[in-house]
């Protein structure tokens, strides 16, 4: 039998995200044939073009939606085959390298945008259940949990990769149930548990049999093409752990803000409602920002102090990030 080559393919994601109105959002872009679902801004890594991956990134987003990316971060090399599809799978082992990119909204960025069959979605249309500014998300008792349980109860399927920790004590960390609380930087591990579990189309759409047993009953969130919802959810773990030790919350402010504005946008971020005083009190004690002496009235309230990041403040120590949250 004649030996095979291996036929290998790097493909660059962008995972490009911003606050606007209180809602963090990311850059999808759309299908022109509708057939398929949203995905993140991508192409193949072209080695005669692109001198490296960051470079070859850029020149694909800028192509695919205009937008010039300031910060950008790798988040994760994503090798497994299968990650597509399964049967039949014989074509080229992509291997995708996904990138967090931080930017700021623009006023004609959503013309823009459209141009180029692209806009910006909440990221909590993808993962309704990260969100818990108003309280607890009511999906989780009502769907996920049960669901997750009761796949809980059934043994490994055939092939299932053994895992240190049981189902039910992976659902008890990642859900913060039993004796444990909820972590928002687990995001990626509730993915992929509602992945292994079924409750996601694209199990459904890879021939997962947990998914495709389901038949008929909806599935959480919207789907995104390819594992591009795993990547999401990569970046969207890295994001909220960052906050905490690195001061990036300022990569989607404007030059000027309200530390309510902060708040906001902090809490868009993390999903989680941070108590007012707490939270200013949290920002004066980390010495983050610095008052600009002038005031806004886009409120139609009492004028509202503005402030602006101290940017010294990364040469004075390490870590300056907003340990807000679980953890």
């Amino acid at each position: 039998m004649p030996h095979r080559q291996a036929s290998i393919e790097i493909g660059l994601n962008a995972v490009i995200v911003s606050v606007s109105g209180g809602i963090p959002q990311v850059v999808q872009v759309r299908d022109t044939d509708n057939v398929f679902p949203d995905s993140l801004p991508f192409g193949p890594f072209d080695p005669i073009h692109h001198r490296t991956f960051e470079i070859g990134l850029r020149s694909w987003v800028e192509n695919q939606t205009a937008l010039n990316l300031g910060y950008v971060e790798q988040l994760y090399t994503f090798g497994d085959r299968g990650r597509h599809r399964v049967s039949g799978d014989e074509g080229p082992h992509v291997v995708s390298v996904g990138y967090l990119a931080l930017t700021r909204q623009t006023a004609d960025s959503d013309d823009t945008l459209a141009k180029h069959n692209s806009a910006w979605r909440s990221w909590y249309d993808y993962f309704p259940w990260e969100d818990w500014r108003t309280g607890r998300p009511t999906v989780l008792d009502q769907e996920i949990l049960p669901a997750l349980n009761a796949w809980a109860e059934n043994p490994p399927t055939e092939g299932e990769i053994p895992k240190p920790l049981s189902r039910i004590e992976r659902i008890c960390l990642a859900f913060g149930t039993g004796t444990t609380s909820w972590d928002e930087e687990r995001a990626l591990e509730r993915y992929e548990l509602l992945y292994e579990a079924g409750l996601l189309l694209e199990a459904q759409r890879d021939g997962r049999p947990a998914a495709l047993a389901r038949a008929s009953l909806p599935f959480l969130g919207a789907p995104m093409r390819f594992d591009h919802r795993r990547v999401l959810a990569t970046a969207i773990s890295r994001l909220r752990g960052k906050l905490k030790y690195r001061p990036v919350i300022f990569e989607l402010m404007p030059e000027t803000f309200t530390l309510t504005e902060l708040q906001t946008s902090v809490e868009a971020i993390s999903g989680r409602h941070l108590h007012k005083q707490n939270f200013r009190r949290l920002v004066e004690n980390a010495d983050l920002v610095e008052p600009t002496g002038a005031t806004s009235t886009a409120t139609g309230g009492r004028p509202a102090a503005l402030f602006r990041f101290r940017h010294q403040l990364l040469s004075e120590r390490p870590a300056p990030g907003l340990r807000v949250g679980g953890r």
